[in-house]
Formats: structure tokens, sequence, C-alpha cells
């Protein structure tokens, strides 16, 4: 039996459709082993959206290659889609595919049995968006459902739009049957993703609308758990905030992107709201529903961004009630508006920009931990790790230990929180 890997960096659209090939794989009889045991086939799904990025997809290939070097190496996803051209030299490389060509993994493995093939598609004709349904995730309890892809912004730093494609929903009932299934299947939770996820239904025939999907699922109580990936703040109609707070299975959690505290910045980025705008869904969240996780993304040194800029952003987003966000140092992207911006911002003071915000980050992240000390919290219990802790997550996405043996696997259970650590609360059975 022959052993393939996979290797996967960026988001969660990306982690979704890796283990997509995987599944397609272990159905033609192909053995899935972890990245640091040899494979006679190694797929890496590249990312680009940053310069990082693209440095640690080359480095991982060049890492395959050394530590599998008769495998088959195959790069997919992202920088793929970009600049296929940058692995065409590269030792062992014999697939390069792009985003559209991830479902045929298999059969273009056949396809290119020696020598090397490049496999990338013009992904701005991609017009739909085919559902895809996994019937296992390692992880056992929660399961991610793409229900959207590609995006129609044009944010002036980002790449994603030429390597995703344009928007493209799931249709309204293949995306609750996906939800469906995977609650048949034992999943306690499904957490919808997509690149640009609060544009889902936009253009299908007849419209929908994501708070269309979540209510419907809601209102059905298909799965004890819906969770939503990454949304934009200006996609956040008054009902879904009212849903947010008095939903039986939608976790109280978002992901809300601000990119800048500034409204200069903010103009520059494309970006098409104000500050006031961001702290007022983010206030409005919070009256709403107390309990909600709220995080967000920051760019540090966006060109043109000044000292000034800085500590006004910084402000705003000490001000504000979220309980963590990722902070990315700027990096321009080629063939981005952005990238020819002049004010460009020295690499150093990015560094320190962004060291300061992610310290900022881990600040407001311990008091949102700290808030619910003595309290109880309902937590679905996912793995036991070391020394047969358990580990679970809540709704309001908060990483919890618990004590050996004190639950069953994929069951969701009361906790009253006794302890805050750095990246997770400790607890025991209420």
């Amino acid at each position: 039996m022959k052993r393939i890997s996979f290797v996967t960096l960026g988001c969660k659209t990306n982690q979704f459709e890796s283990a997509a090939m995987a599944e397609a794989a272990a159905k033609e009889g192909l053995q899935i082993v972890p990245s640091h045991e040899p494979a006679d086939i190694v797929v890496i799904n590249t990312c680009t959206v940053t310069a990082r990025t693209d440095a640690e997809s080359r480095r991982l290939v060049r890492r395959a290659r050394r530590e599998n070097p008769s495998a088959r190496i195959v790069v997919a996803g992202c920088y793929s889609q970009l600049d296929p051209e940058t692995f065409r030299d590269f030792p062992g490389v014999s697939l390069i595919i792009g985003n559209s060509e991830k479902r045929d993994l298999m059969d273009l493995l056949r396809e290119a049995e020696t020598g090397q093939r490049v496999k990338v598609s013009d992904i701005s004709k991609e017009e739909t968006a085919a559902p895809l349904i996994l019937e296992s995730f390692a992880e056992h309890t929660r399961a991610f459902l793409q229900v959207q892809n590609g995006c129609d912004s044009r944010c002036s730093y980002c790449i994603v739009p030429h390597v995703r494609g344009r928007s493209r929903s799931v249709p309204l009932e293949s995306a609750l049957e996906g939800i469906r299934k995977y609650a048949e299947k034992g999943f306690r939770e499904v957490v919808l993703t997509g690149i640009h996820l609060g544009a889902f239904g936009l253009d299908l025939l007849p419209p929908a609308t994501l708070f269309d999907l979540v209510s419907q699922a809601e209102q059905e109580r298909i799965v004890p758990r819906l969770r939503l990936g990454s949304i934009e703040p200006t996609e956040i109609p008054d009902g879904l905030i009212s849903l947010l707070a008095t939903a039986e299975t939608l976790c109280p959690h978002l992901h809300i992107p601000l990119q800048s505290g500034t409204d200069r910045v903010l103009s520059a980025m494309n970006r098409p709201y104000t500050t006031a705008f961001f702290r007022e869904v983010v206030e409005k969240l919070v009256t709403s529903a107390p309990d909600i996780f709220i995080g967000t993304d920051i760019i540090a040194g966006f060109p043109g961004e000044t000292d000034e800029d800085f500590r006004q952003g910084y402000r705003f987003l000490e001000s504000l009630p979220l309980a963590a966000f990722h902070v990315f140092p700027f990096s321009p992207r080629h063939g981005t508006p952005a990238a020819a911006m002049p004010g460009q911002v020295p690499a150093r003071v990015i560094k320190e920009r962004a060291e300061a915000l992610r310290r900022l980050s881990e600040e407001k992240k311990q008091r949102f931990f700290e808030g619910f000390l003595g309290k109880e919290l309902d937590v679905l219990v996912q793995e036991q790790g070391k020394n047969g802790v358990l580990k679970g997550l809540s709704r309001n996405y908060i990483p919890v230990a618990l004590p050996a043996g004190s639950a069953a696997l994929n069951s969701e259970i009361r906790v009253k929180i006794t302890e805050v650590g750095k990246d997770f609360v400790r607890g025991y059975h209420a």
C-alpha cells in the first residue's frame, strides 16, 4: 500500500481541502501517514497570503524532498495557483496544481506517473462552488463545512481574489444537507467556512444570505453546535446579532477582521467601513451576548502608516471589548495596489509594531479568560492530551483542560472554571 502525507499551510478552507484530498486518497487505497513519517507521495497545500507563507511553502517542499528523496511531491494551493513556475525546478516535484485541481488529485497523480506535470487552470472562470462533504475529520468531534469560495472584494493589500477567483456559494439546501450529514455521522459541532463567508448566497438564484443559512439550521436544531468562520463587519445584520444572543446551537464566537484602527489607513486599504462603524458592531454584539468571544485581524505597518497612526490604532484596539486578535506584519504582494504605494514602512518598524500588538492581544485574551473564573461553561470534550488530561472547547471558543476520566470524548458537559493559564483554562465537571 502506497503511503501519502499532507502538509497544509494557511486558512481553514485550505485545511478543509487537504482533508478532502486525504479522504479521496484513502478511498483509492492509499495509506494516510503523518507528515513526519516516510511517504511515497507528499502533498504540500500552500498559502501565499504573505511573503512569510511563500517562504514557508518553499521550505516545506525542500524539506519533503530531503526527508523523502524517492517520493513524488505534489505542490498544490494558492502559491502554486499564483506562480506555478516557482516550483518547476524544485527536485522531486512531479505535480503542480492549482486550487480547482485539488478535487482531481487522484486522477492527476495517475496521469503524471513519470516526469513533471503542471495543471493550473484560470480560476477567474470558475462560476460555481460544488458541495463537498467529507466522511471524517481527524478531530472526530468538530467538522468543517466549506459553503463558499472566492472573493469579489478588492482590498488593496490582498492577493486572495487572484488565487481563489470570484465569490461562489454552495446552494442553500446543499449547505444545510452538508450540516445534516455531519450531524448524522456523530459530529457535535460544524464550523461553516469560506474565503468570504459573509458573501454566502449572494450569487445564488434566487439569492440567499448567511443569515438564511444559520437561522434555518438553528430552527431545525440540525447539530448541537454550529460555529461561523471569519465574517466582515459590514455583513453582520441585526438579525444575526439577535440570533447569537438567543440561539441554542449557534455559538457565541465571531472573528471579525478589522485590519487597521485608523480611518485613513482603512481607506487606503479599500476597506468599506470606518472605525466608528466597527466599534458599533462590536459593542452591539457584546451588549447582546456578553460572553461572546470576538477575535479580529490587524495588519502592522501598512504603507503610509505613521507612528501616530499606529498609536491611534493601538488605542482603538485597546478600547474595544475584543478577546484576541491575529497580527499580520504587512507583506507586499506583487500585483496588488499596496505593493506599489509610497511610504513603505521599514521592516524593523513593522516587526516592532507587530510585537506590541501581539502583546496587547495576549493581555486581552488573559482578561477575557479571567472573566470566567468561578463560572460554568458548556465544553465539547475533544481529545485526550498528555498525562490523560482531557482537552475541550467551550461554545465561546475557550480551550479547556479537564481531569483525566472526568468525561467521555465527543460529549458536551458543564465545566466550572477554576484556573486560568496562558492559552487555556482549567476546570472540572460541574
